[in-house]
């Protein structure tokens, strides 16, 4: 069993590129040495996932915390192969989504706030684009608490947001109500393979000491695509028919080309039709 700290210092050198310090005498080194090696699996094995280590998690993923205790965000469990196949049918692009064993999907719910003021007779008068932002925030905490929590008994996890292109759709398949939204899905099943760390931005690019600077973000980028193309290269380019072919294709070019097609541009009148207001 490898030491905590050298463990962790190994998976955020090879996730950022550089030395990360690790007092070899923290508490909680074990949990931090998970979160330091996250990795997302898209290959399961046959072995079920039972029901109640399913409802275990879910239980620990609602107990992070809430905007004012509001409790906006709920987990809707699919496990009918049935079902799942035709949210799959969608996504076509994700065949691991078809063979998960469990499939989850994090919803914002918006829903209950305004049921409760009606019932205890009080007037609601926050309506607005902080509900919708809420809600989702709730969710998206209650998806990365869920993720630590199925890593830590040993399940691999891939979060599904594409589930957003097809937010109407699945929205209709799991008969939503009015001001509840589907945030993603998430595949949940034992592993069949390690996976591998994606390399990030450095931290000289996303951590900023008390003032915001971004003045070195294309230089600093630059590192980073020779740094990932080393470690993890792109197996092919996107969209070359439109772009051509790059003779070094790095991650800004890849997110470039991925952000200059139209995505979810409708989006927004799902969610106003859902119920939200967004003013």
């Amino acid at each position: 069993m490898p030491d905590p700290a050298d463990a962790i210092e190994a998976a955020l050198s090879e996730r950022f590129g550089e030395t990360v310090a690790v007092d070899p005498g923290l508490p909680g080194l074990n949990e931090l040495a998970r979160l330091a090696a996250h990795r997302v699996h898209r290959r399961y094995t046959g072995r079920a996932v039972p029901d109640d280590l399913v409802r275990l998690l879910c239980a620990c993923a609602l107990s992070a915390p809430s905007k004012s205790d509001l409790q906006q965000a709920d987990i809707l469990i699919i496990r009918d192969r049935e079902r799942l196949g035709a949210i799959a049918d969608l996504m076509p692009e994700m065949p691991w989504l078809r063979d998960a064993p469990v499939f989850l999907v994090f919803l914002a719910n918006g829903r209950r706030l305004p049921a409760l003021a009606e019932a205890r007779q009080k007037p609601f008068p926050n309506d607005h684009l902080d509900l919708f932002f809420n809600a989702t925030v709730d969710a998206a905490i209650v998806l990365a608490t869920f993720l630590r929590a199925a890593e830590a008994v040993g399940l691999g996890c891939c979060p599904i947001s594409v589930i957003r292109d097809h937010a109407a759709a699945v929205s209709a398949m799991l008969a939503l109500p009015p001001k509840v939204i589907p945030l993603a899905g998430m595949c949940v099943g034992w592993p069949a393979e390690p996976g591998g760390i994606s390399p990030r931005l450095s931290l000289g690019t996303t951590l900023h000491e008390e003032r915001f600077d971004d003045a070195d973000v294309l230089a600093e980028v630059d590192a980073y695509d020779r740094r990932r193309h080393a470690a993890r290269p792109y197996r092919q380019q996107r969209d070359p028919d439109r772009f051509g072919r790059a003779e070094f294709y790095g991650w800004s070019e890849d997110k470039a080309r991925q952000y200059a097609t139209p995505a979810r541009a409708d989006f927004g009148a799902f969610v106003r039709a859902k119920g939200f207001c967004l003013d």
